[in-house]
């Protein structure tokens, strides 16, 4: 039976010298999935994804992608497409001619206007890459790492420098992809996008995993919070709860409904109104916080 797991990753090691970038790191990224893979600063993220990408060499530990040896260029690279921060296309090309240069290098087909088409950059089809605005360069960035629906796709940060419109875009186009069974591997600081996008997280500090799971199972490790205002004379409250910089009460919980319904109830019976109430569990960014 062909194994169900793209990415296959067993005791990785990456050193520089005496410093370990990366330690005895594990994991896999099933077929169809999304995983993001994100971390704080230095904590081994780029040094891990060099090494899948087949980019750099293990230091000890196996790293296998399609079940083969990501070094091995001519059997994973036709399969995978790779979005980098920065992928220095060469200036002086345009941008038809960029594009159909990383299909000939990648040794995937397919129709370089389909692919402008979807990045919304036909009209720019003859400019010059020099010629390009930031945006637009991480437009052209996507375009060559999905033209002709690679199997695999890393987005490195891919969407730093578009407006609203054109990460929609994109992700409508990273949606379409995984319908057709394309795996994904997303590193991003924009957490909400991992949080609404992700299958699941491994989120690493220093060398190796912190956490990882799905957004549900990395939130419910730390409490909901409730936040509201009161007037300035008020009964004691029913809920333990500490007073922040802007005047309104944090009650950390880990039972939201029930805490809630204290607190409701203890508001009508003292008829008080809690201004700017919200309540709602714990988002992926304050899980990342929690980390230092």
């Amino acid at each position: 039976m062909p194994t169900t797991n793209v990415i296959e990753v067993e005791r990785l090691n990456v050193a520089y010298g005496d410093f370990h970038a990366v330690r005895d790191l594990s994991f896999h990224v099933r077929r169809g999935e999304l995983y993001a893979l994100l971390g704080t600063n230095g904590a081994g993220k780029t040094s891990t994804l060099e090494t899948v990408e087949g980019h750099r060499t293990a230091t000890s530990g196996t790293v296998r992608v399609f079940g083969e040896n990501p070094r091995d260029r001519a059997a994973v690279r036709p399969r995978m497409g790779i979005m980098l921060q920065d992928s220095g296309f060469t200036p002086d090309l345009t941008v038809a001619e960029s594009v159909r240069l990383i299909g000939a290098l990648t040794r995937r087909t397919d129709r370089p206007e389909r692919v402008l088409d979807v990045v919304d950059l036909t009209r720019k089809a003859d400019t010059k890459v020099s010629q390009l605005s930031g945006g637009e360069k991480r437009r052209l960035d996507f375009a060559t790492a999905v033209y002709g629906g690679p199997e695999l796709v890393f987005l490195d940060e891919p969407t730093t420098g578009l407006d609203i419109q054109s990460r929609d875009a994109l992700w409508s186009t990273v949606d379409k992809l995984r319908e057709g069974g394309t795996t994904v591997v997303l590193t991003t600081h924009y957490l909400e996008e991992a949080q609404q996008y992700a299958d699941r997280i491994g989120l690493m500090h220093r060398g190796t995993f912190h956490r990882e799971g799905t957004v549900a199972e990395l939130t419910r490790t730390l409490p909901s919070v409730i936040r509201f205002g009161l007037p300035a004379s008020t009964p004691v409250l029913p809920l333990d709860a500490r007073r922040e910089a802007d005047g309104r009460y944090l009650v950390e919980t880990f039972e939201l409904q029930k805490s809630m319904s204290v607190l409701l109830r203890w508001a009508e019976d003292h008829s008080l109104e809690l201004r700017e109430l919200e309540a709602g569990p714990t988002r992926l960014d304050d899980v990342f916080r929690a980390i230092a």
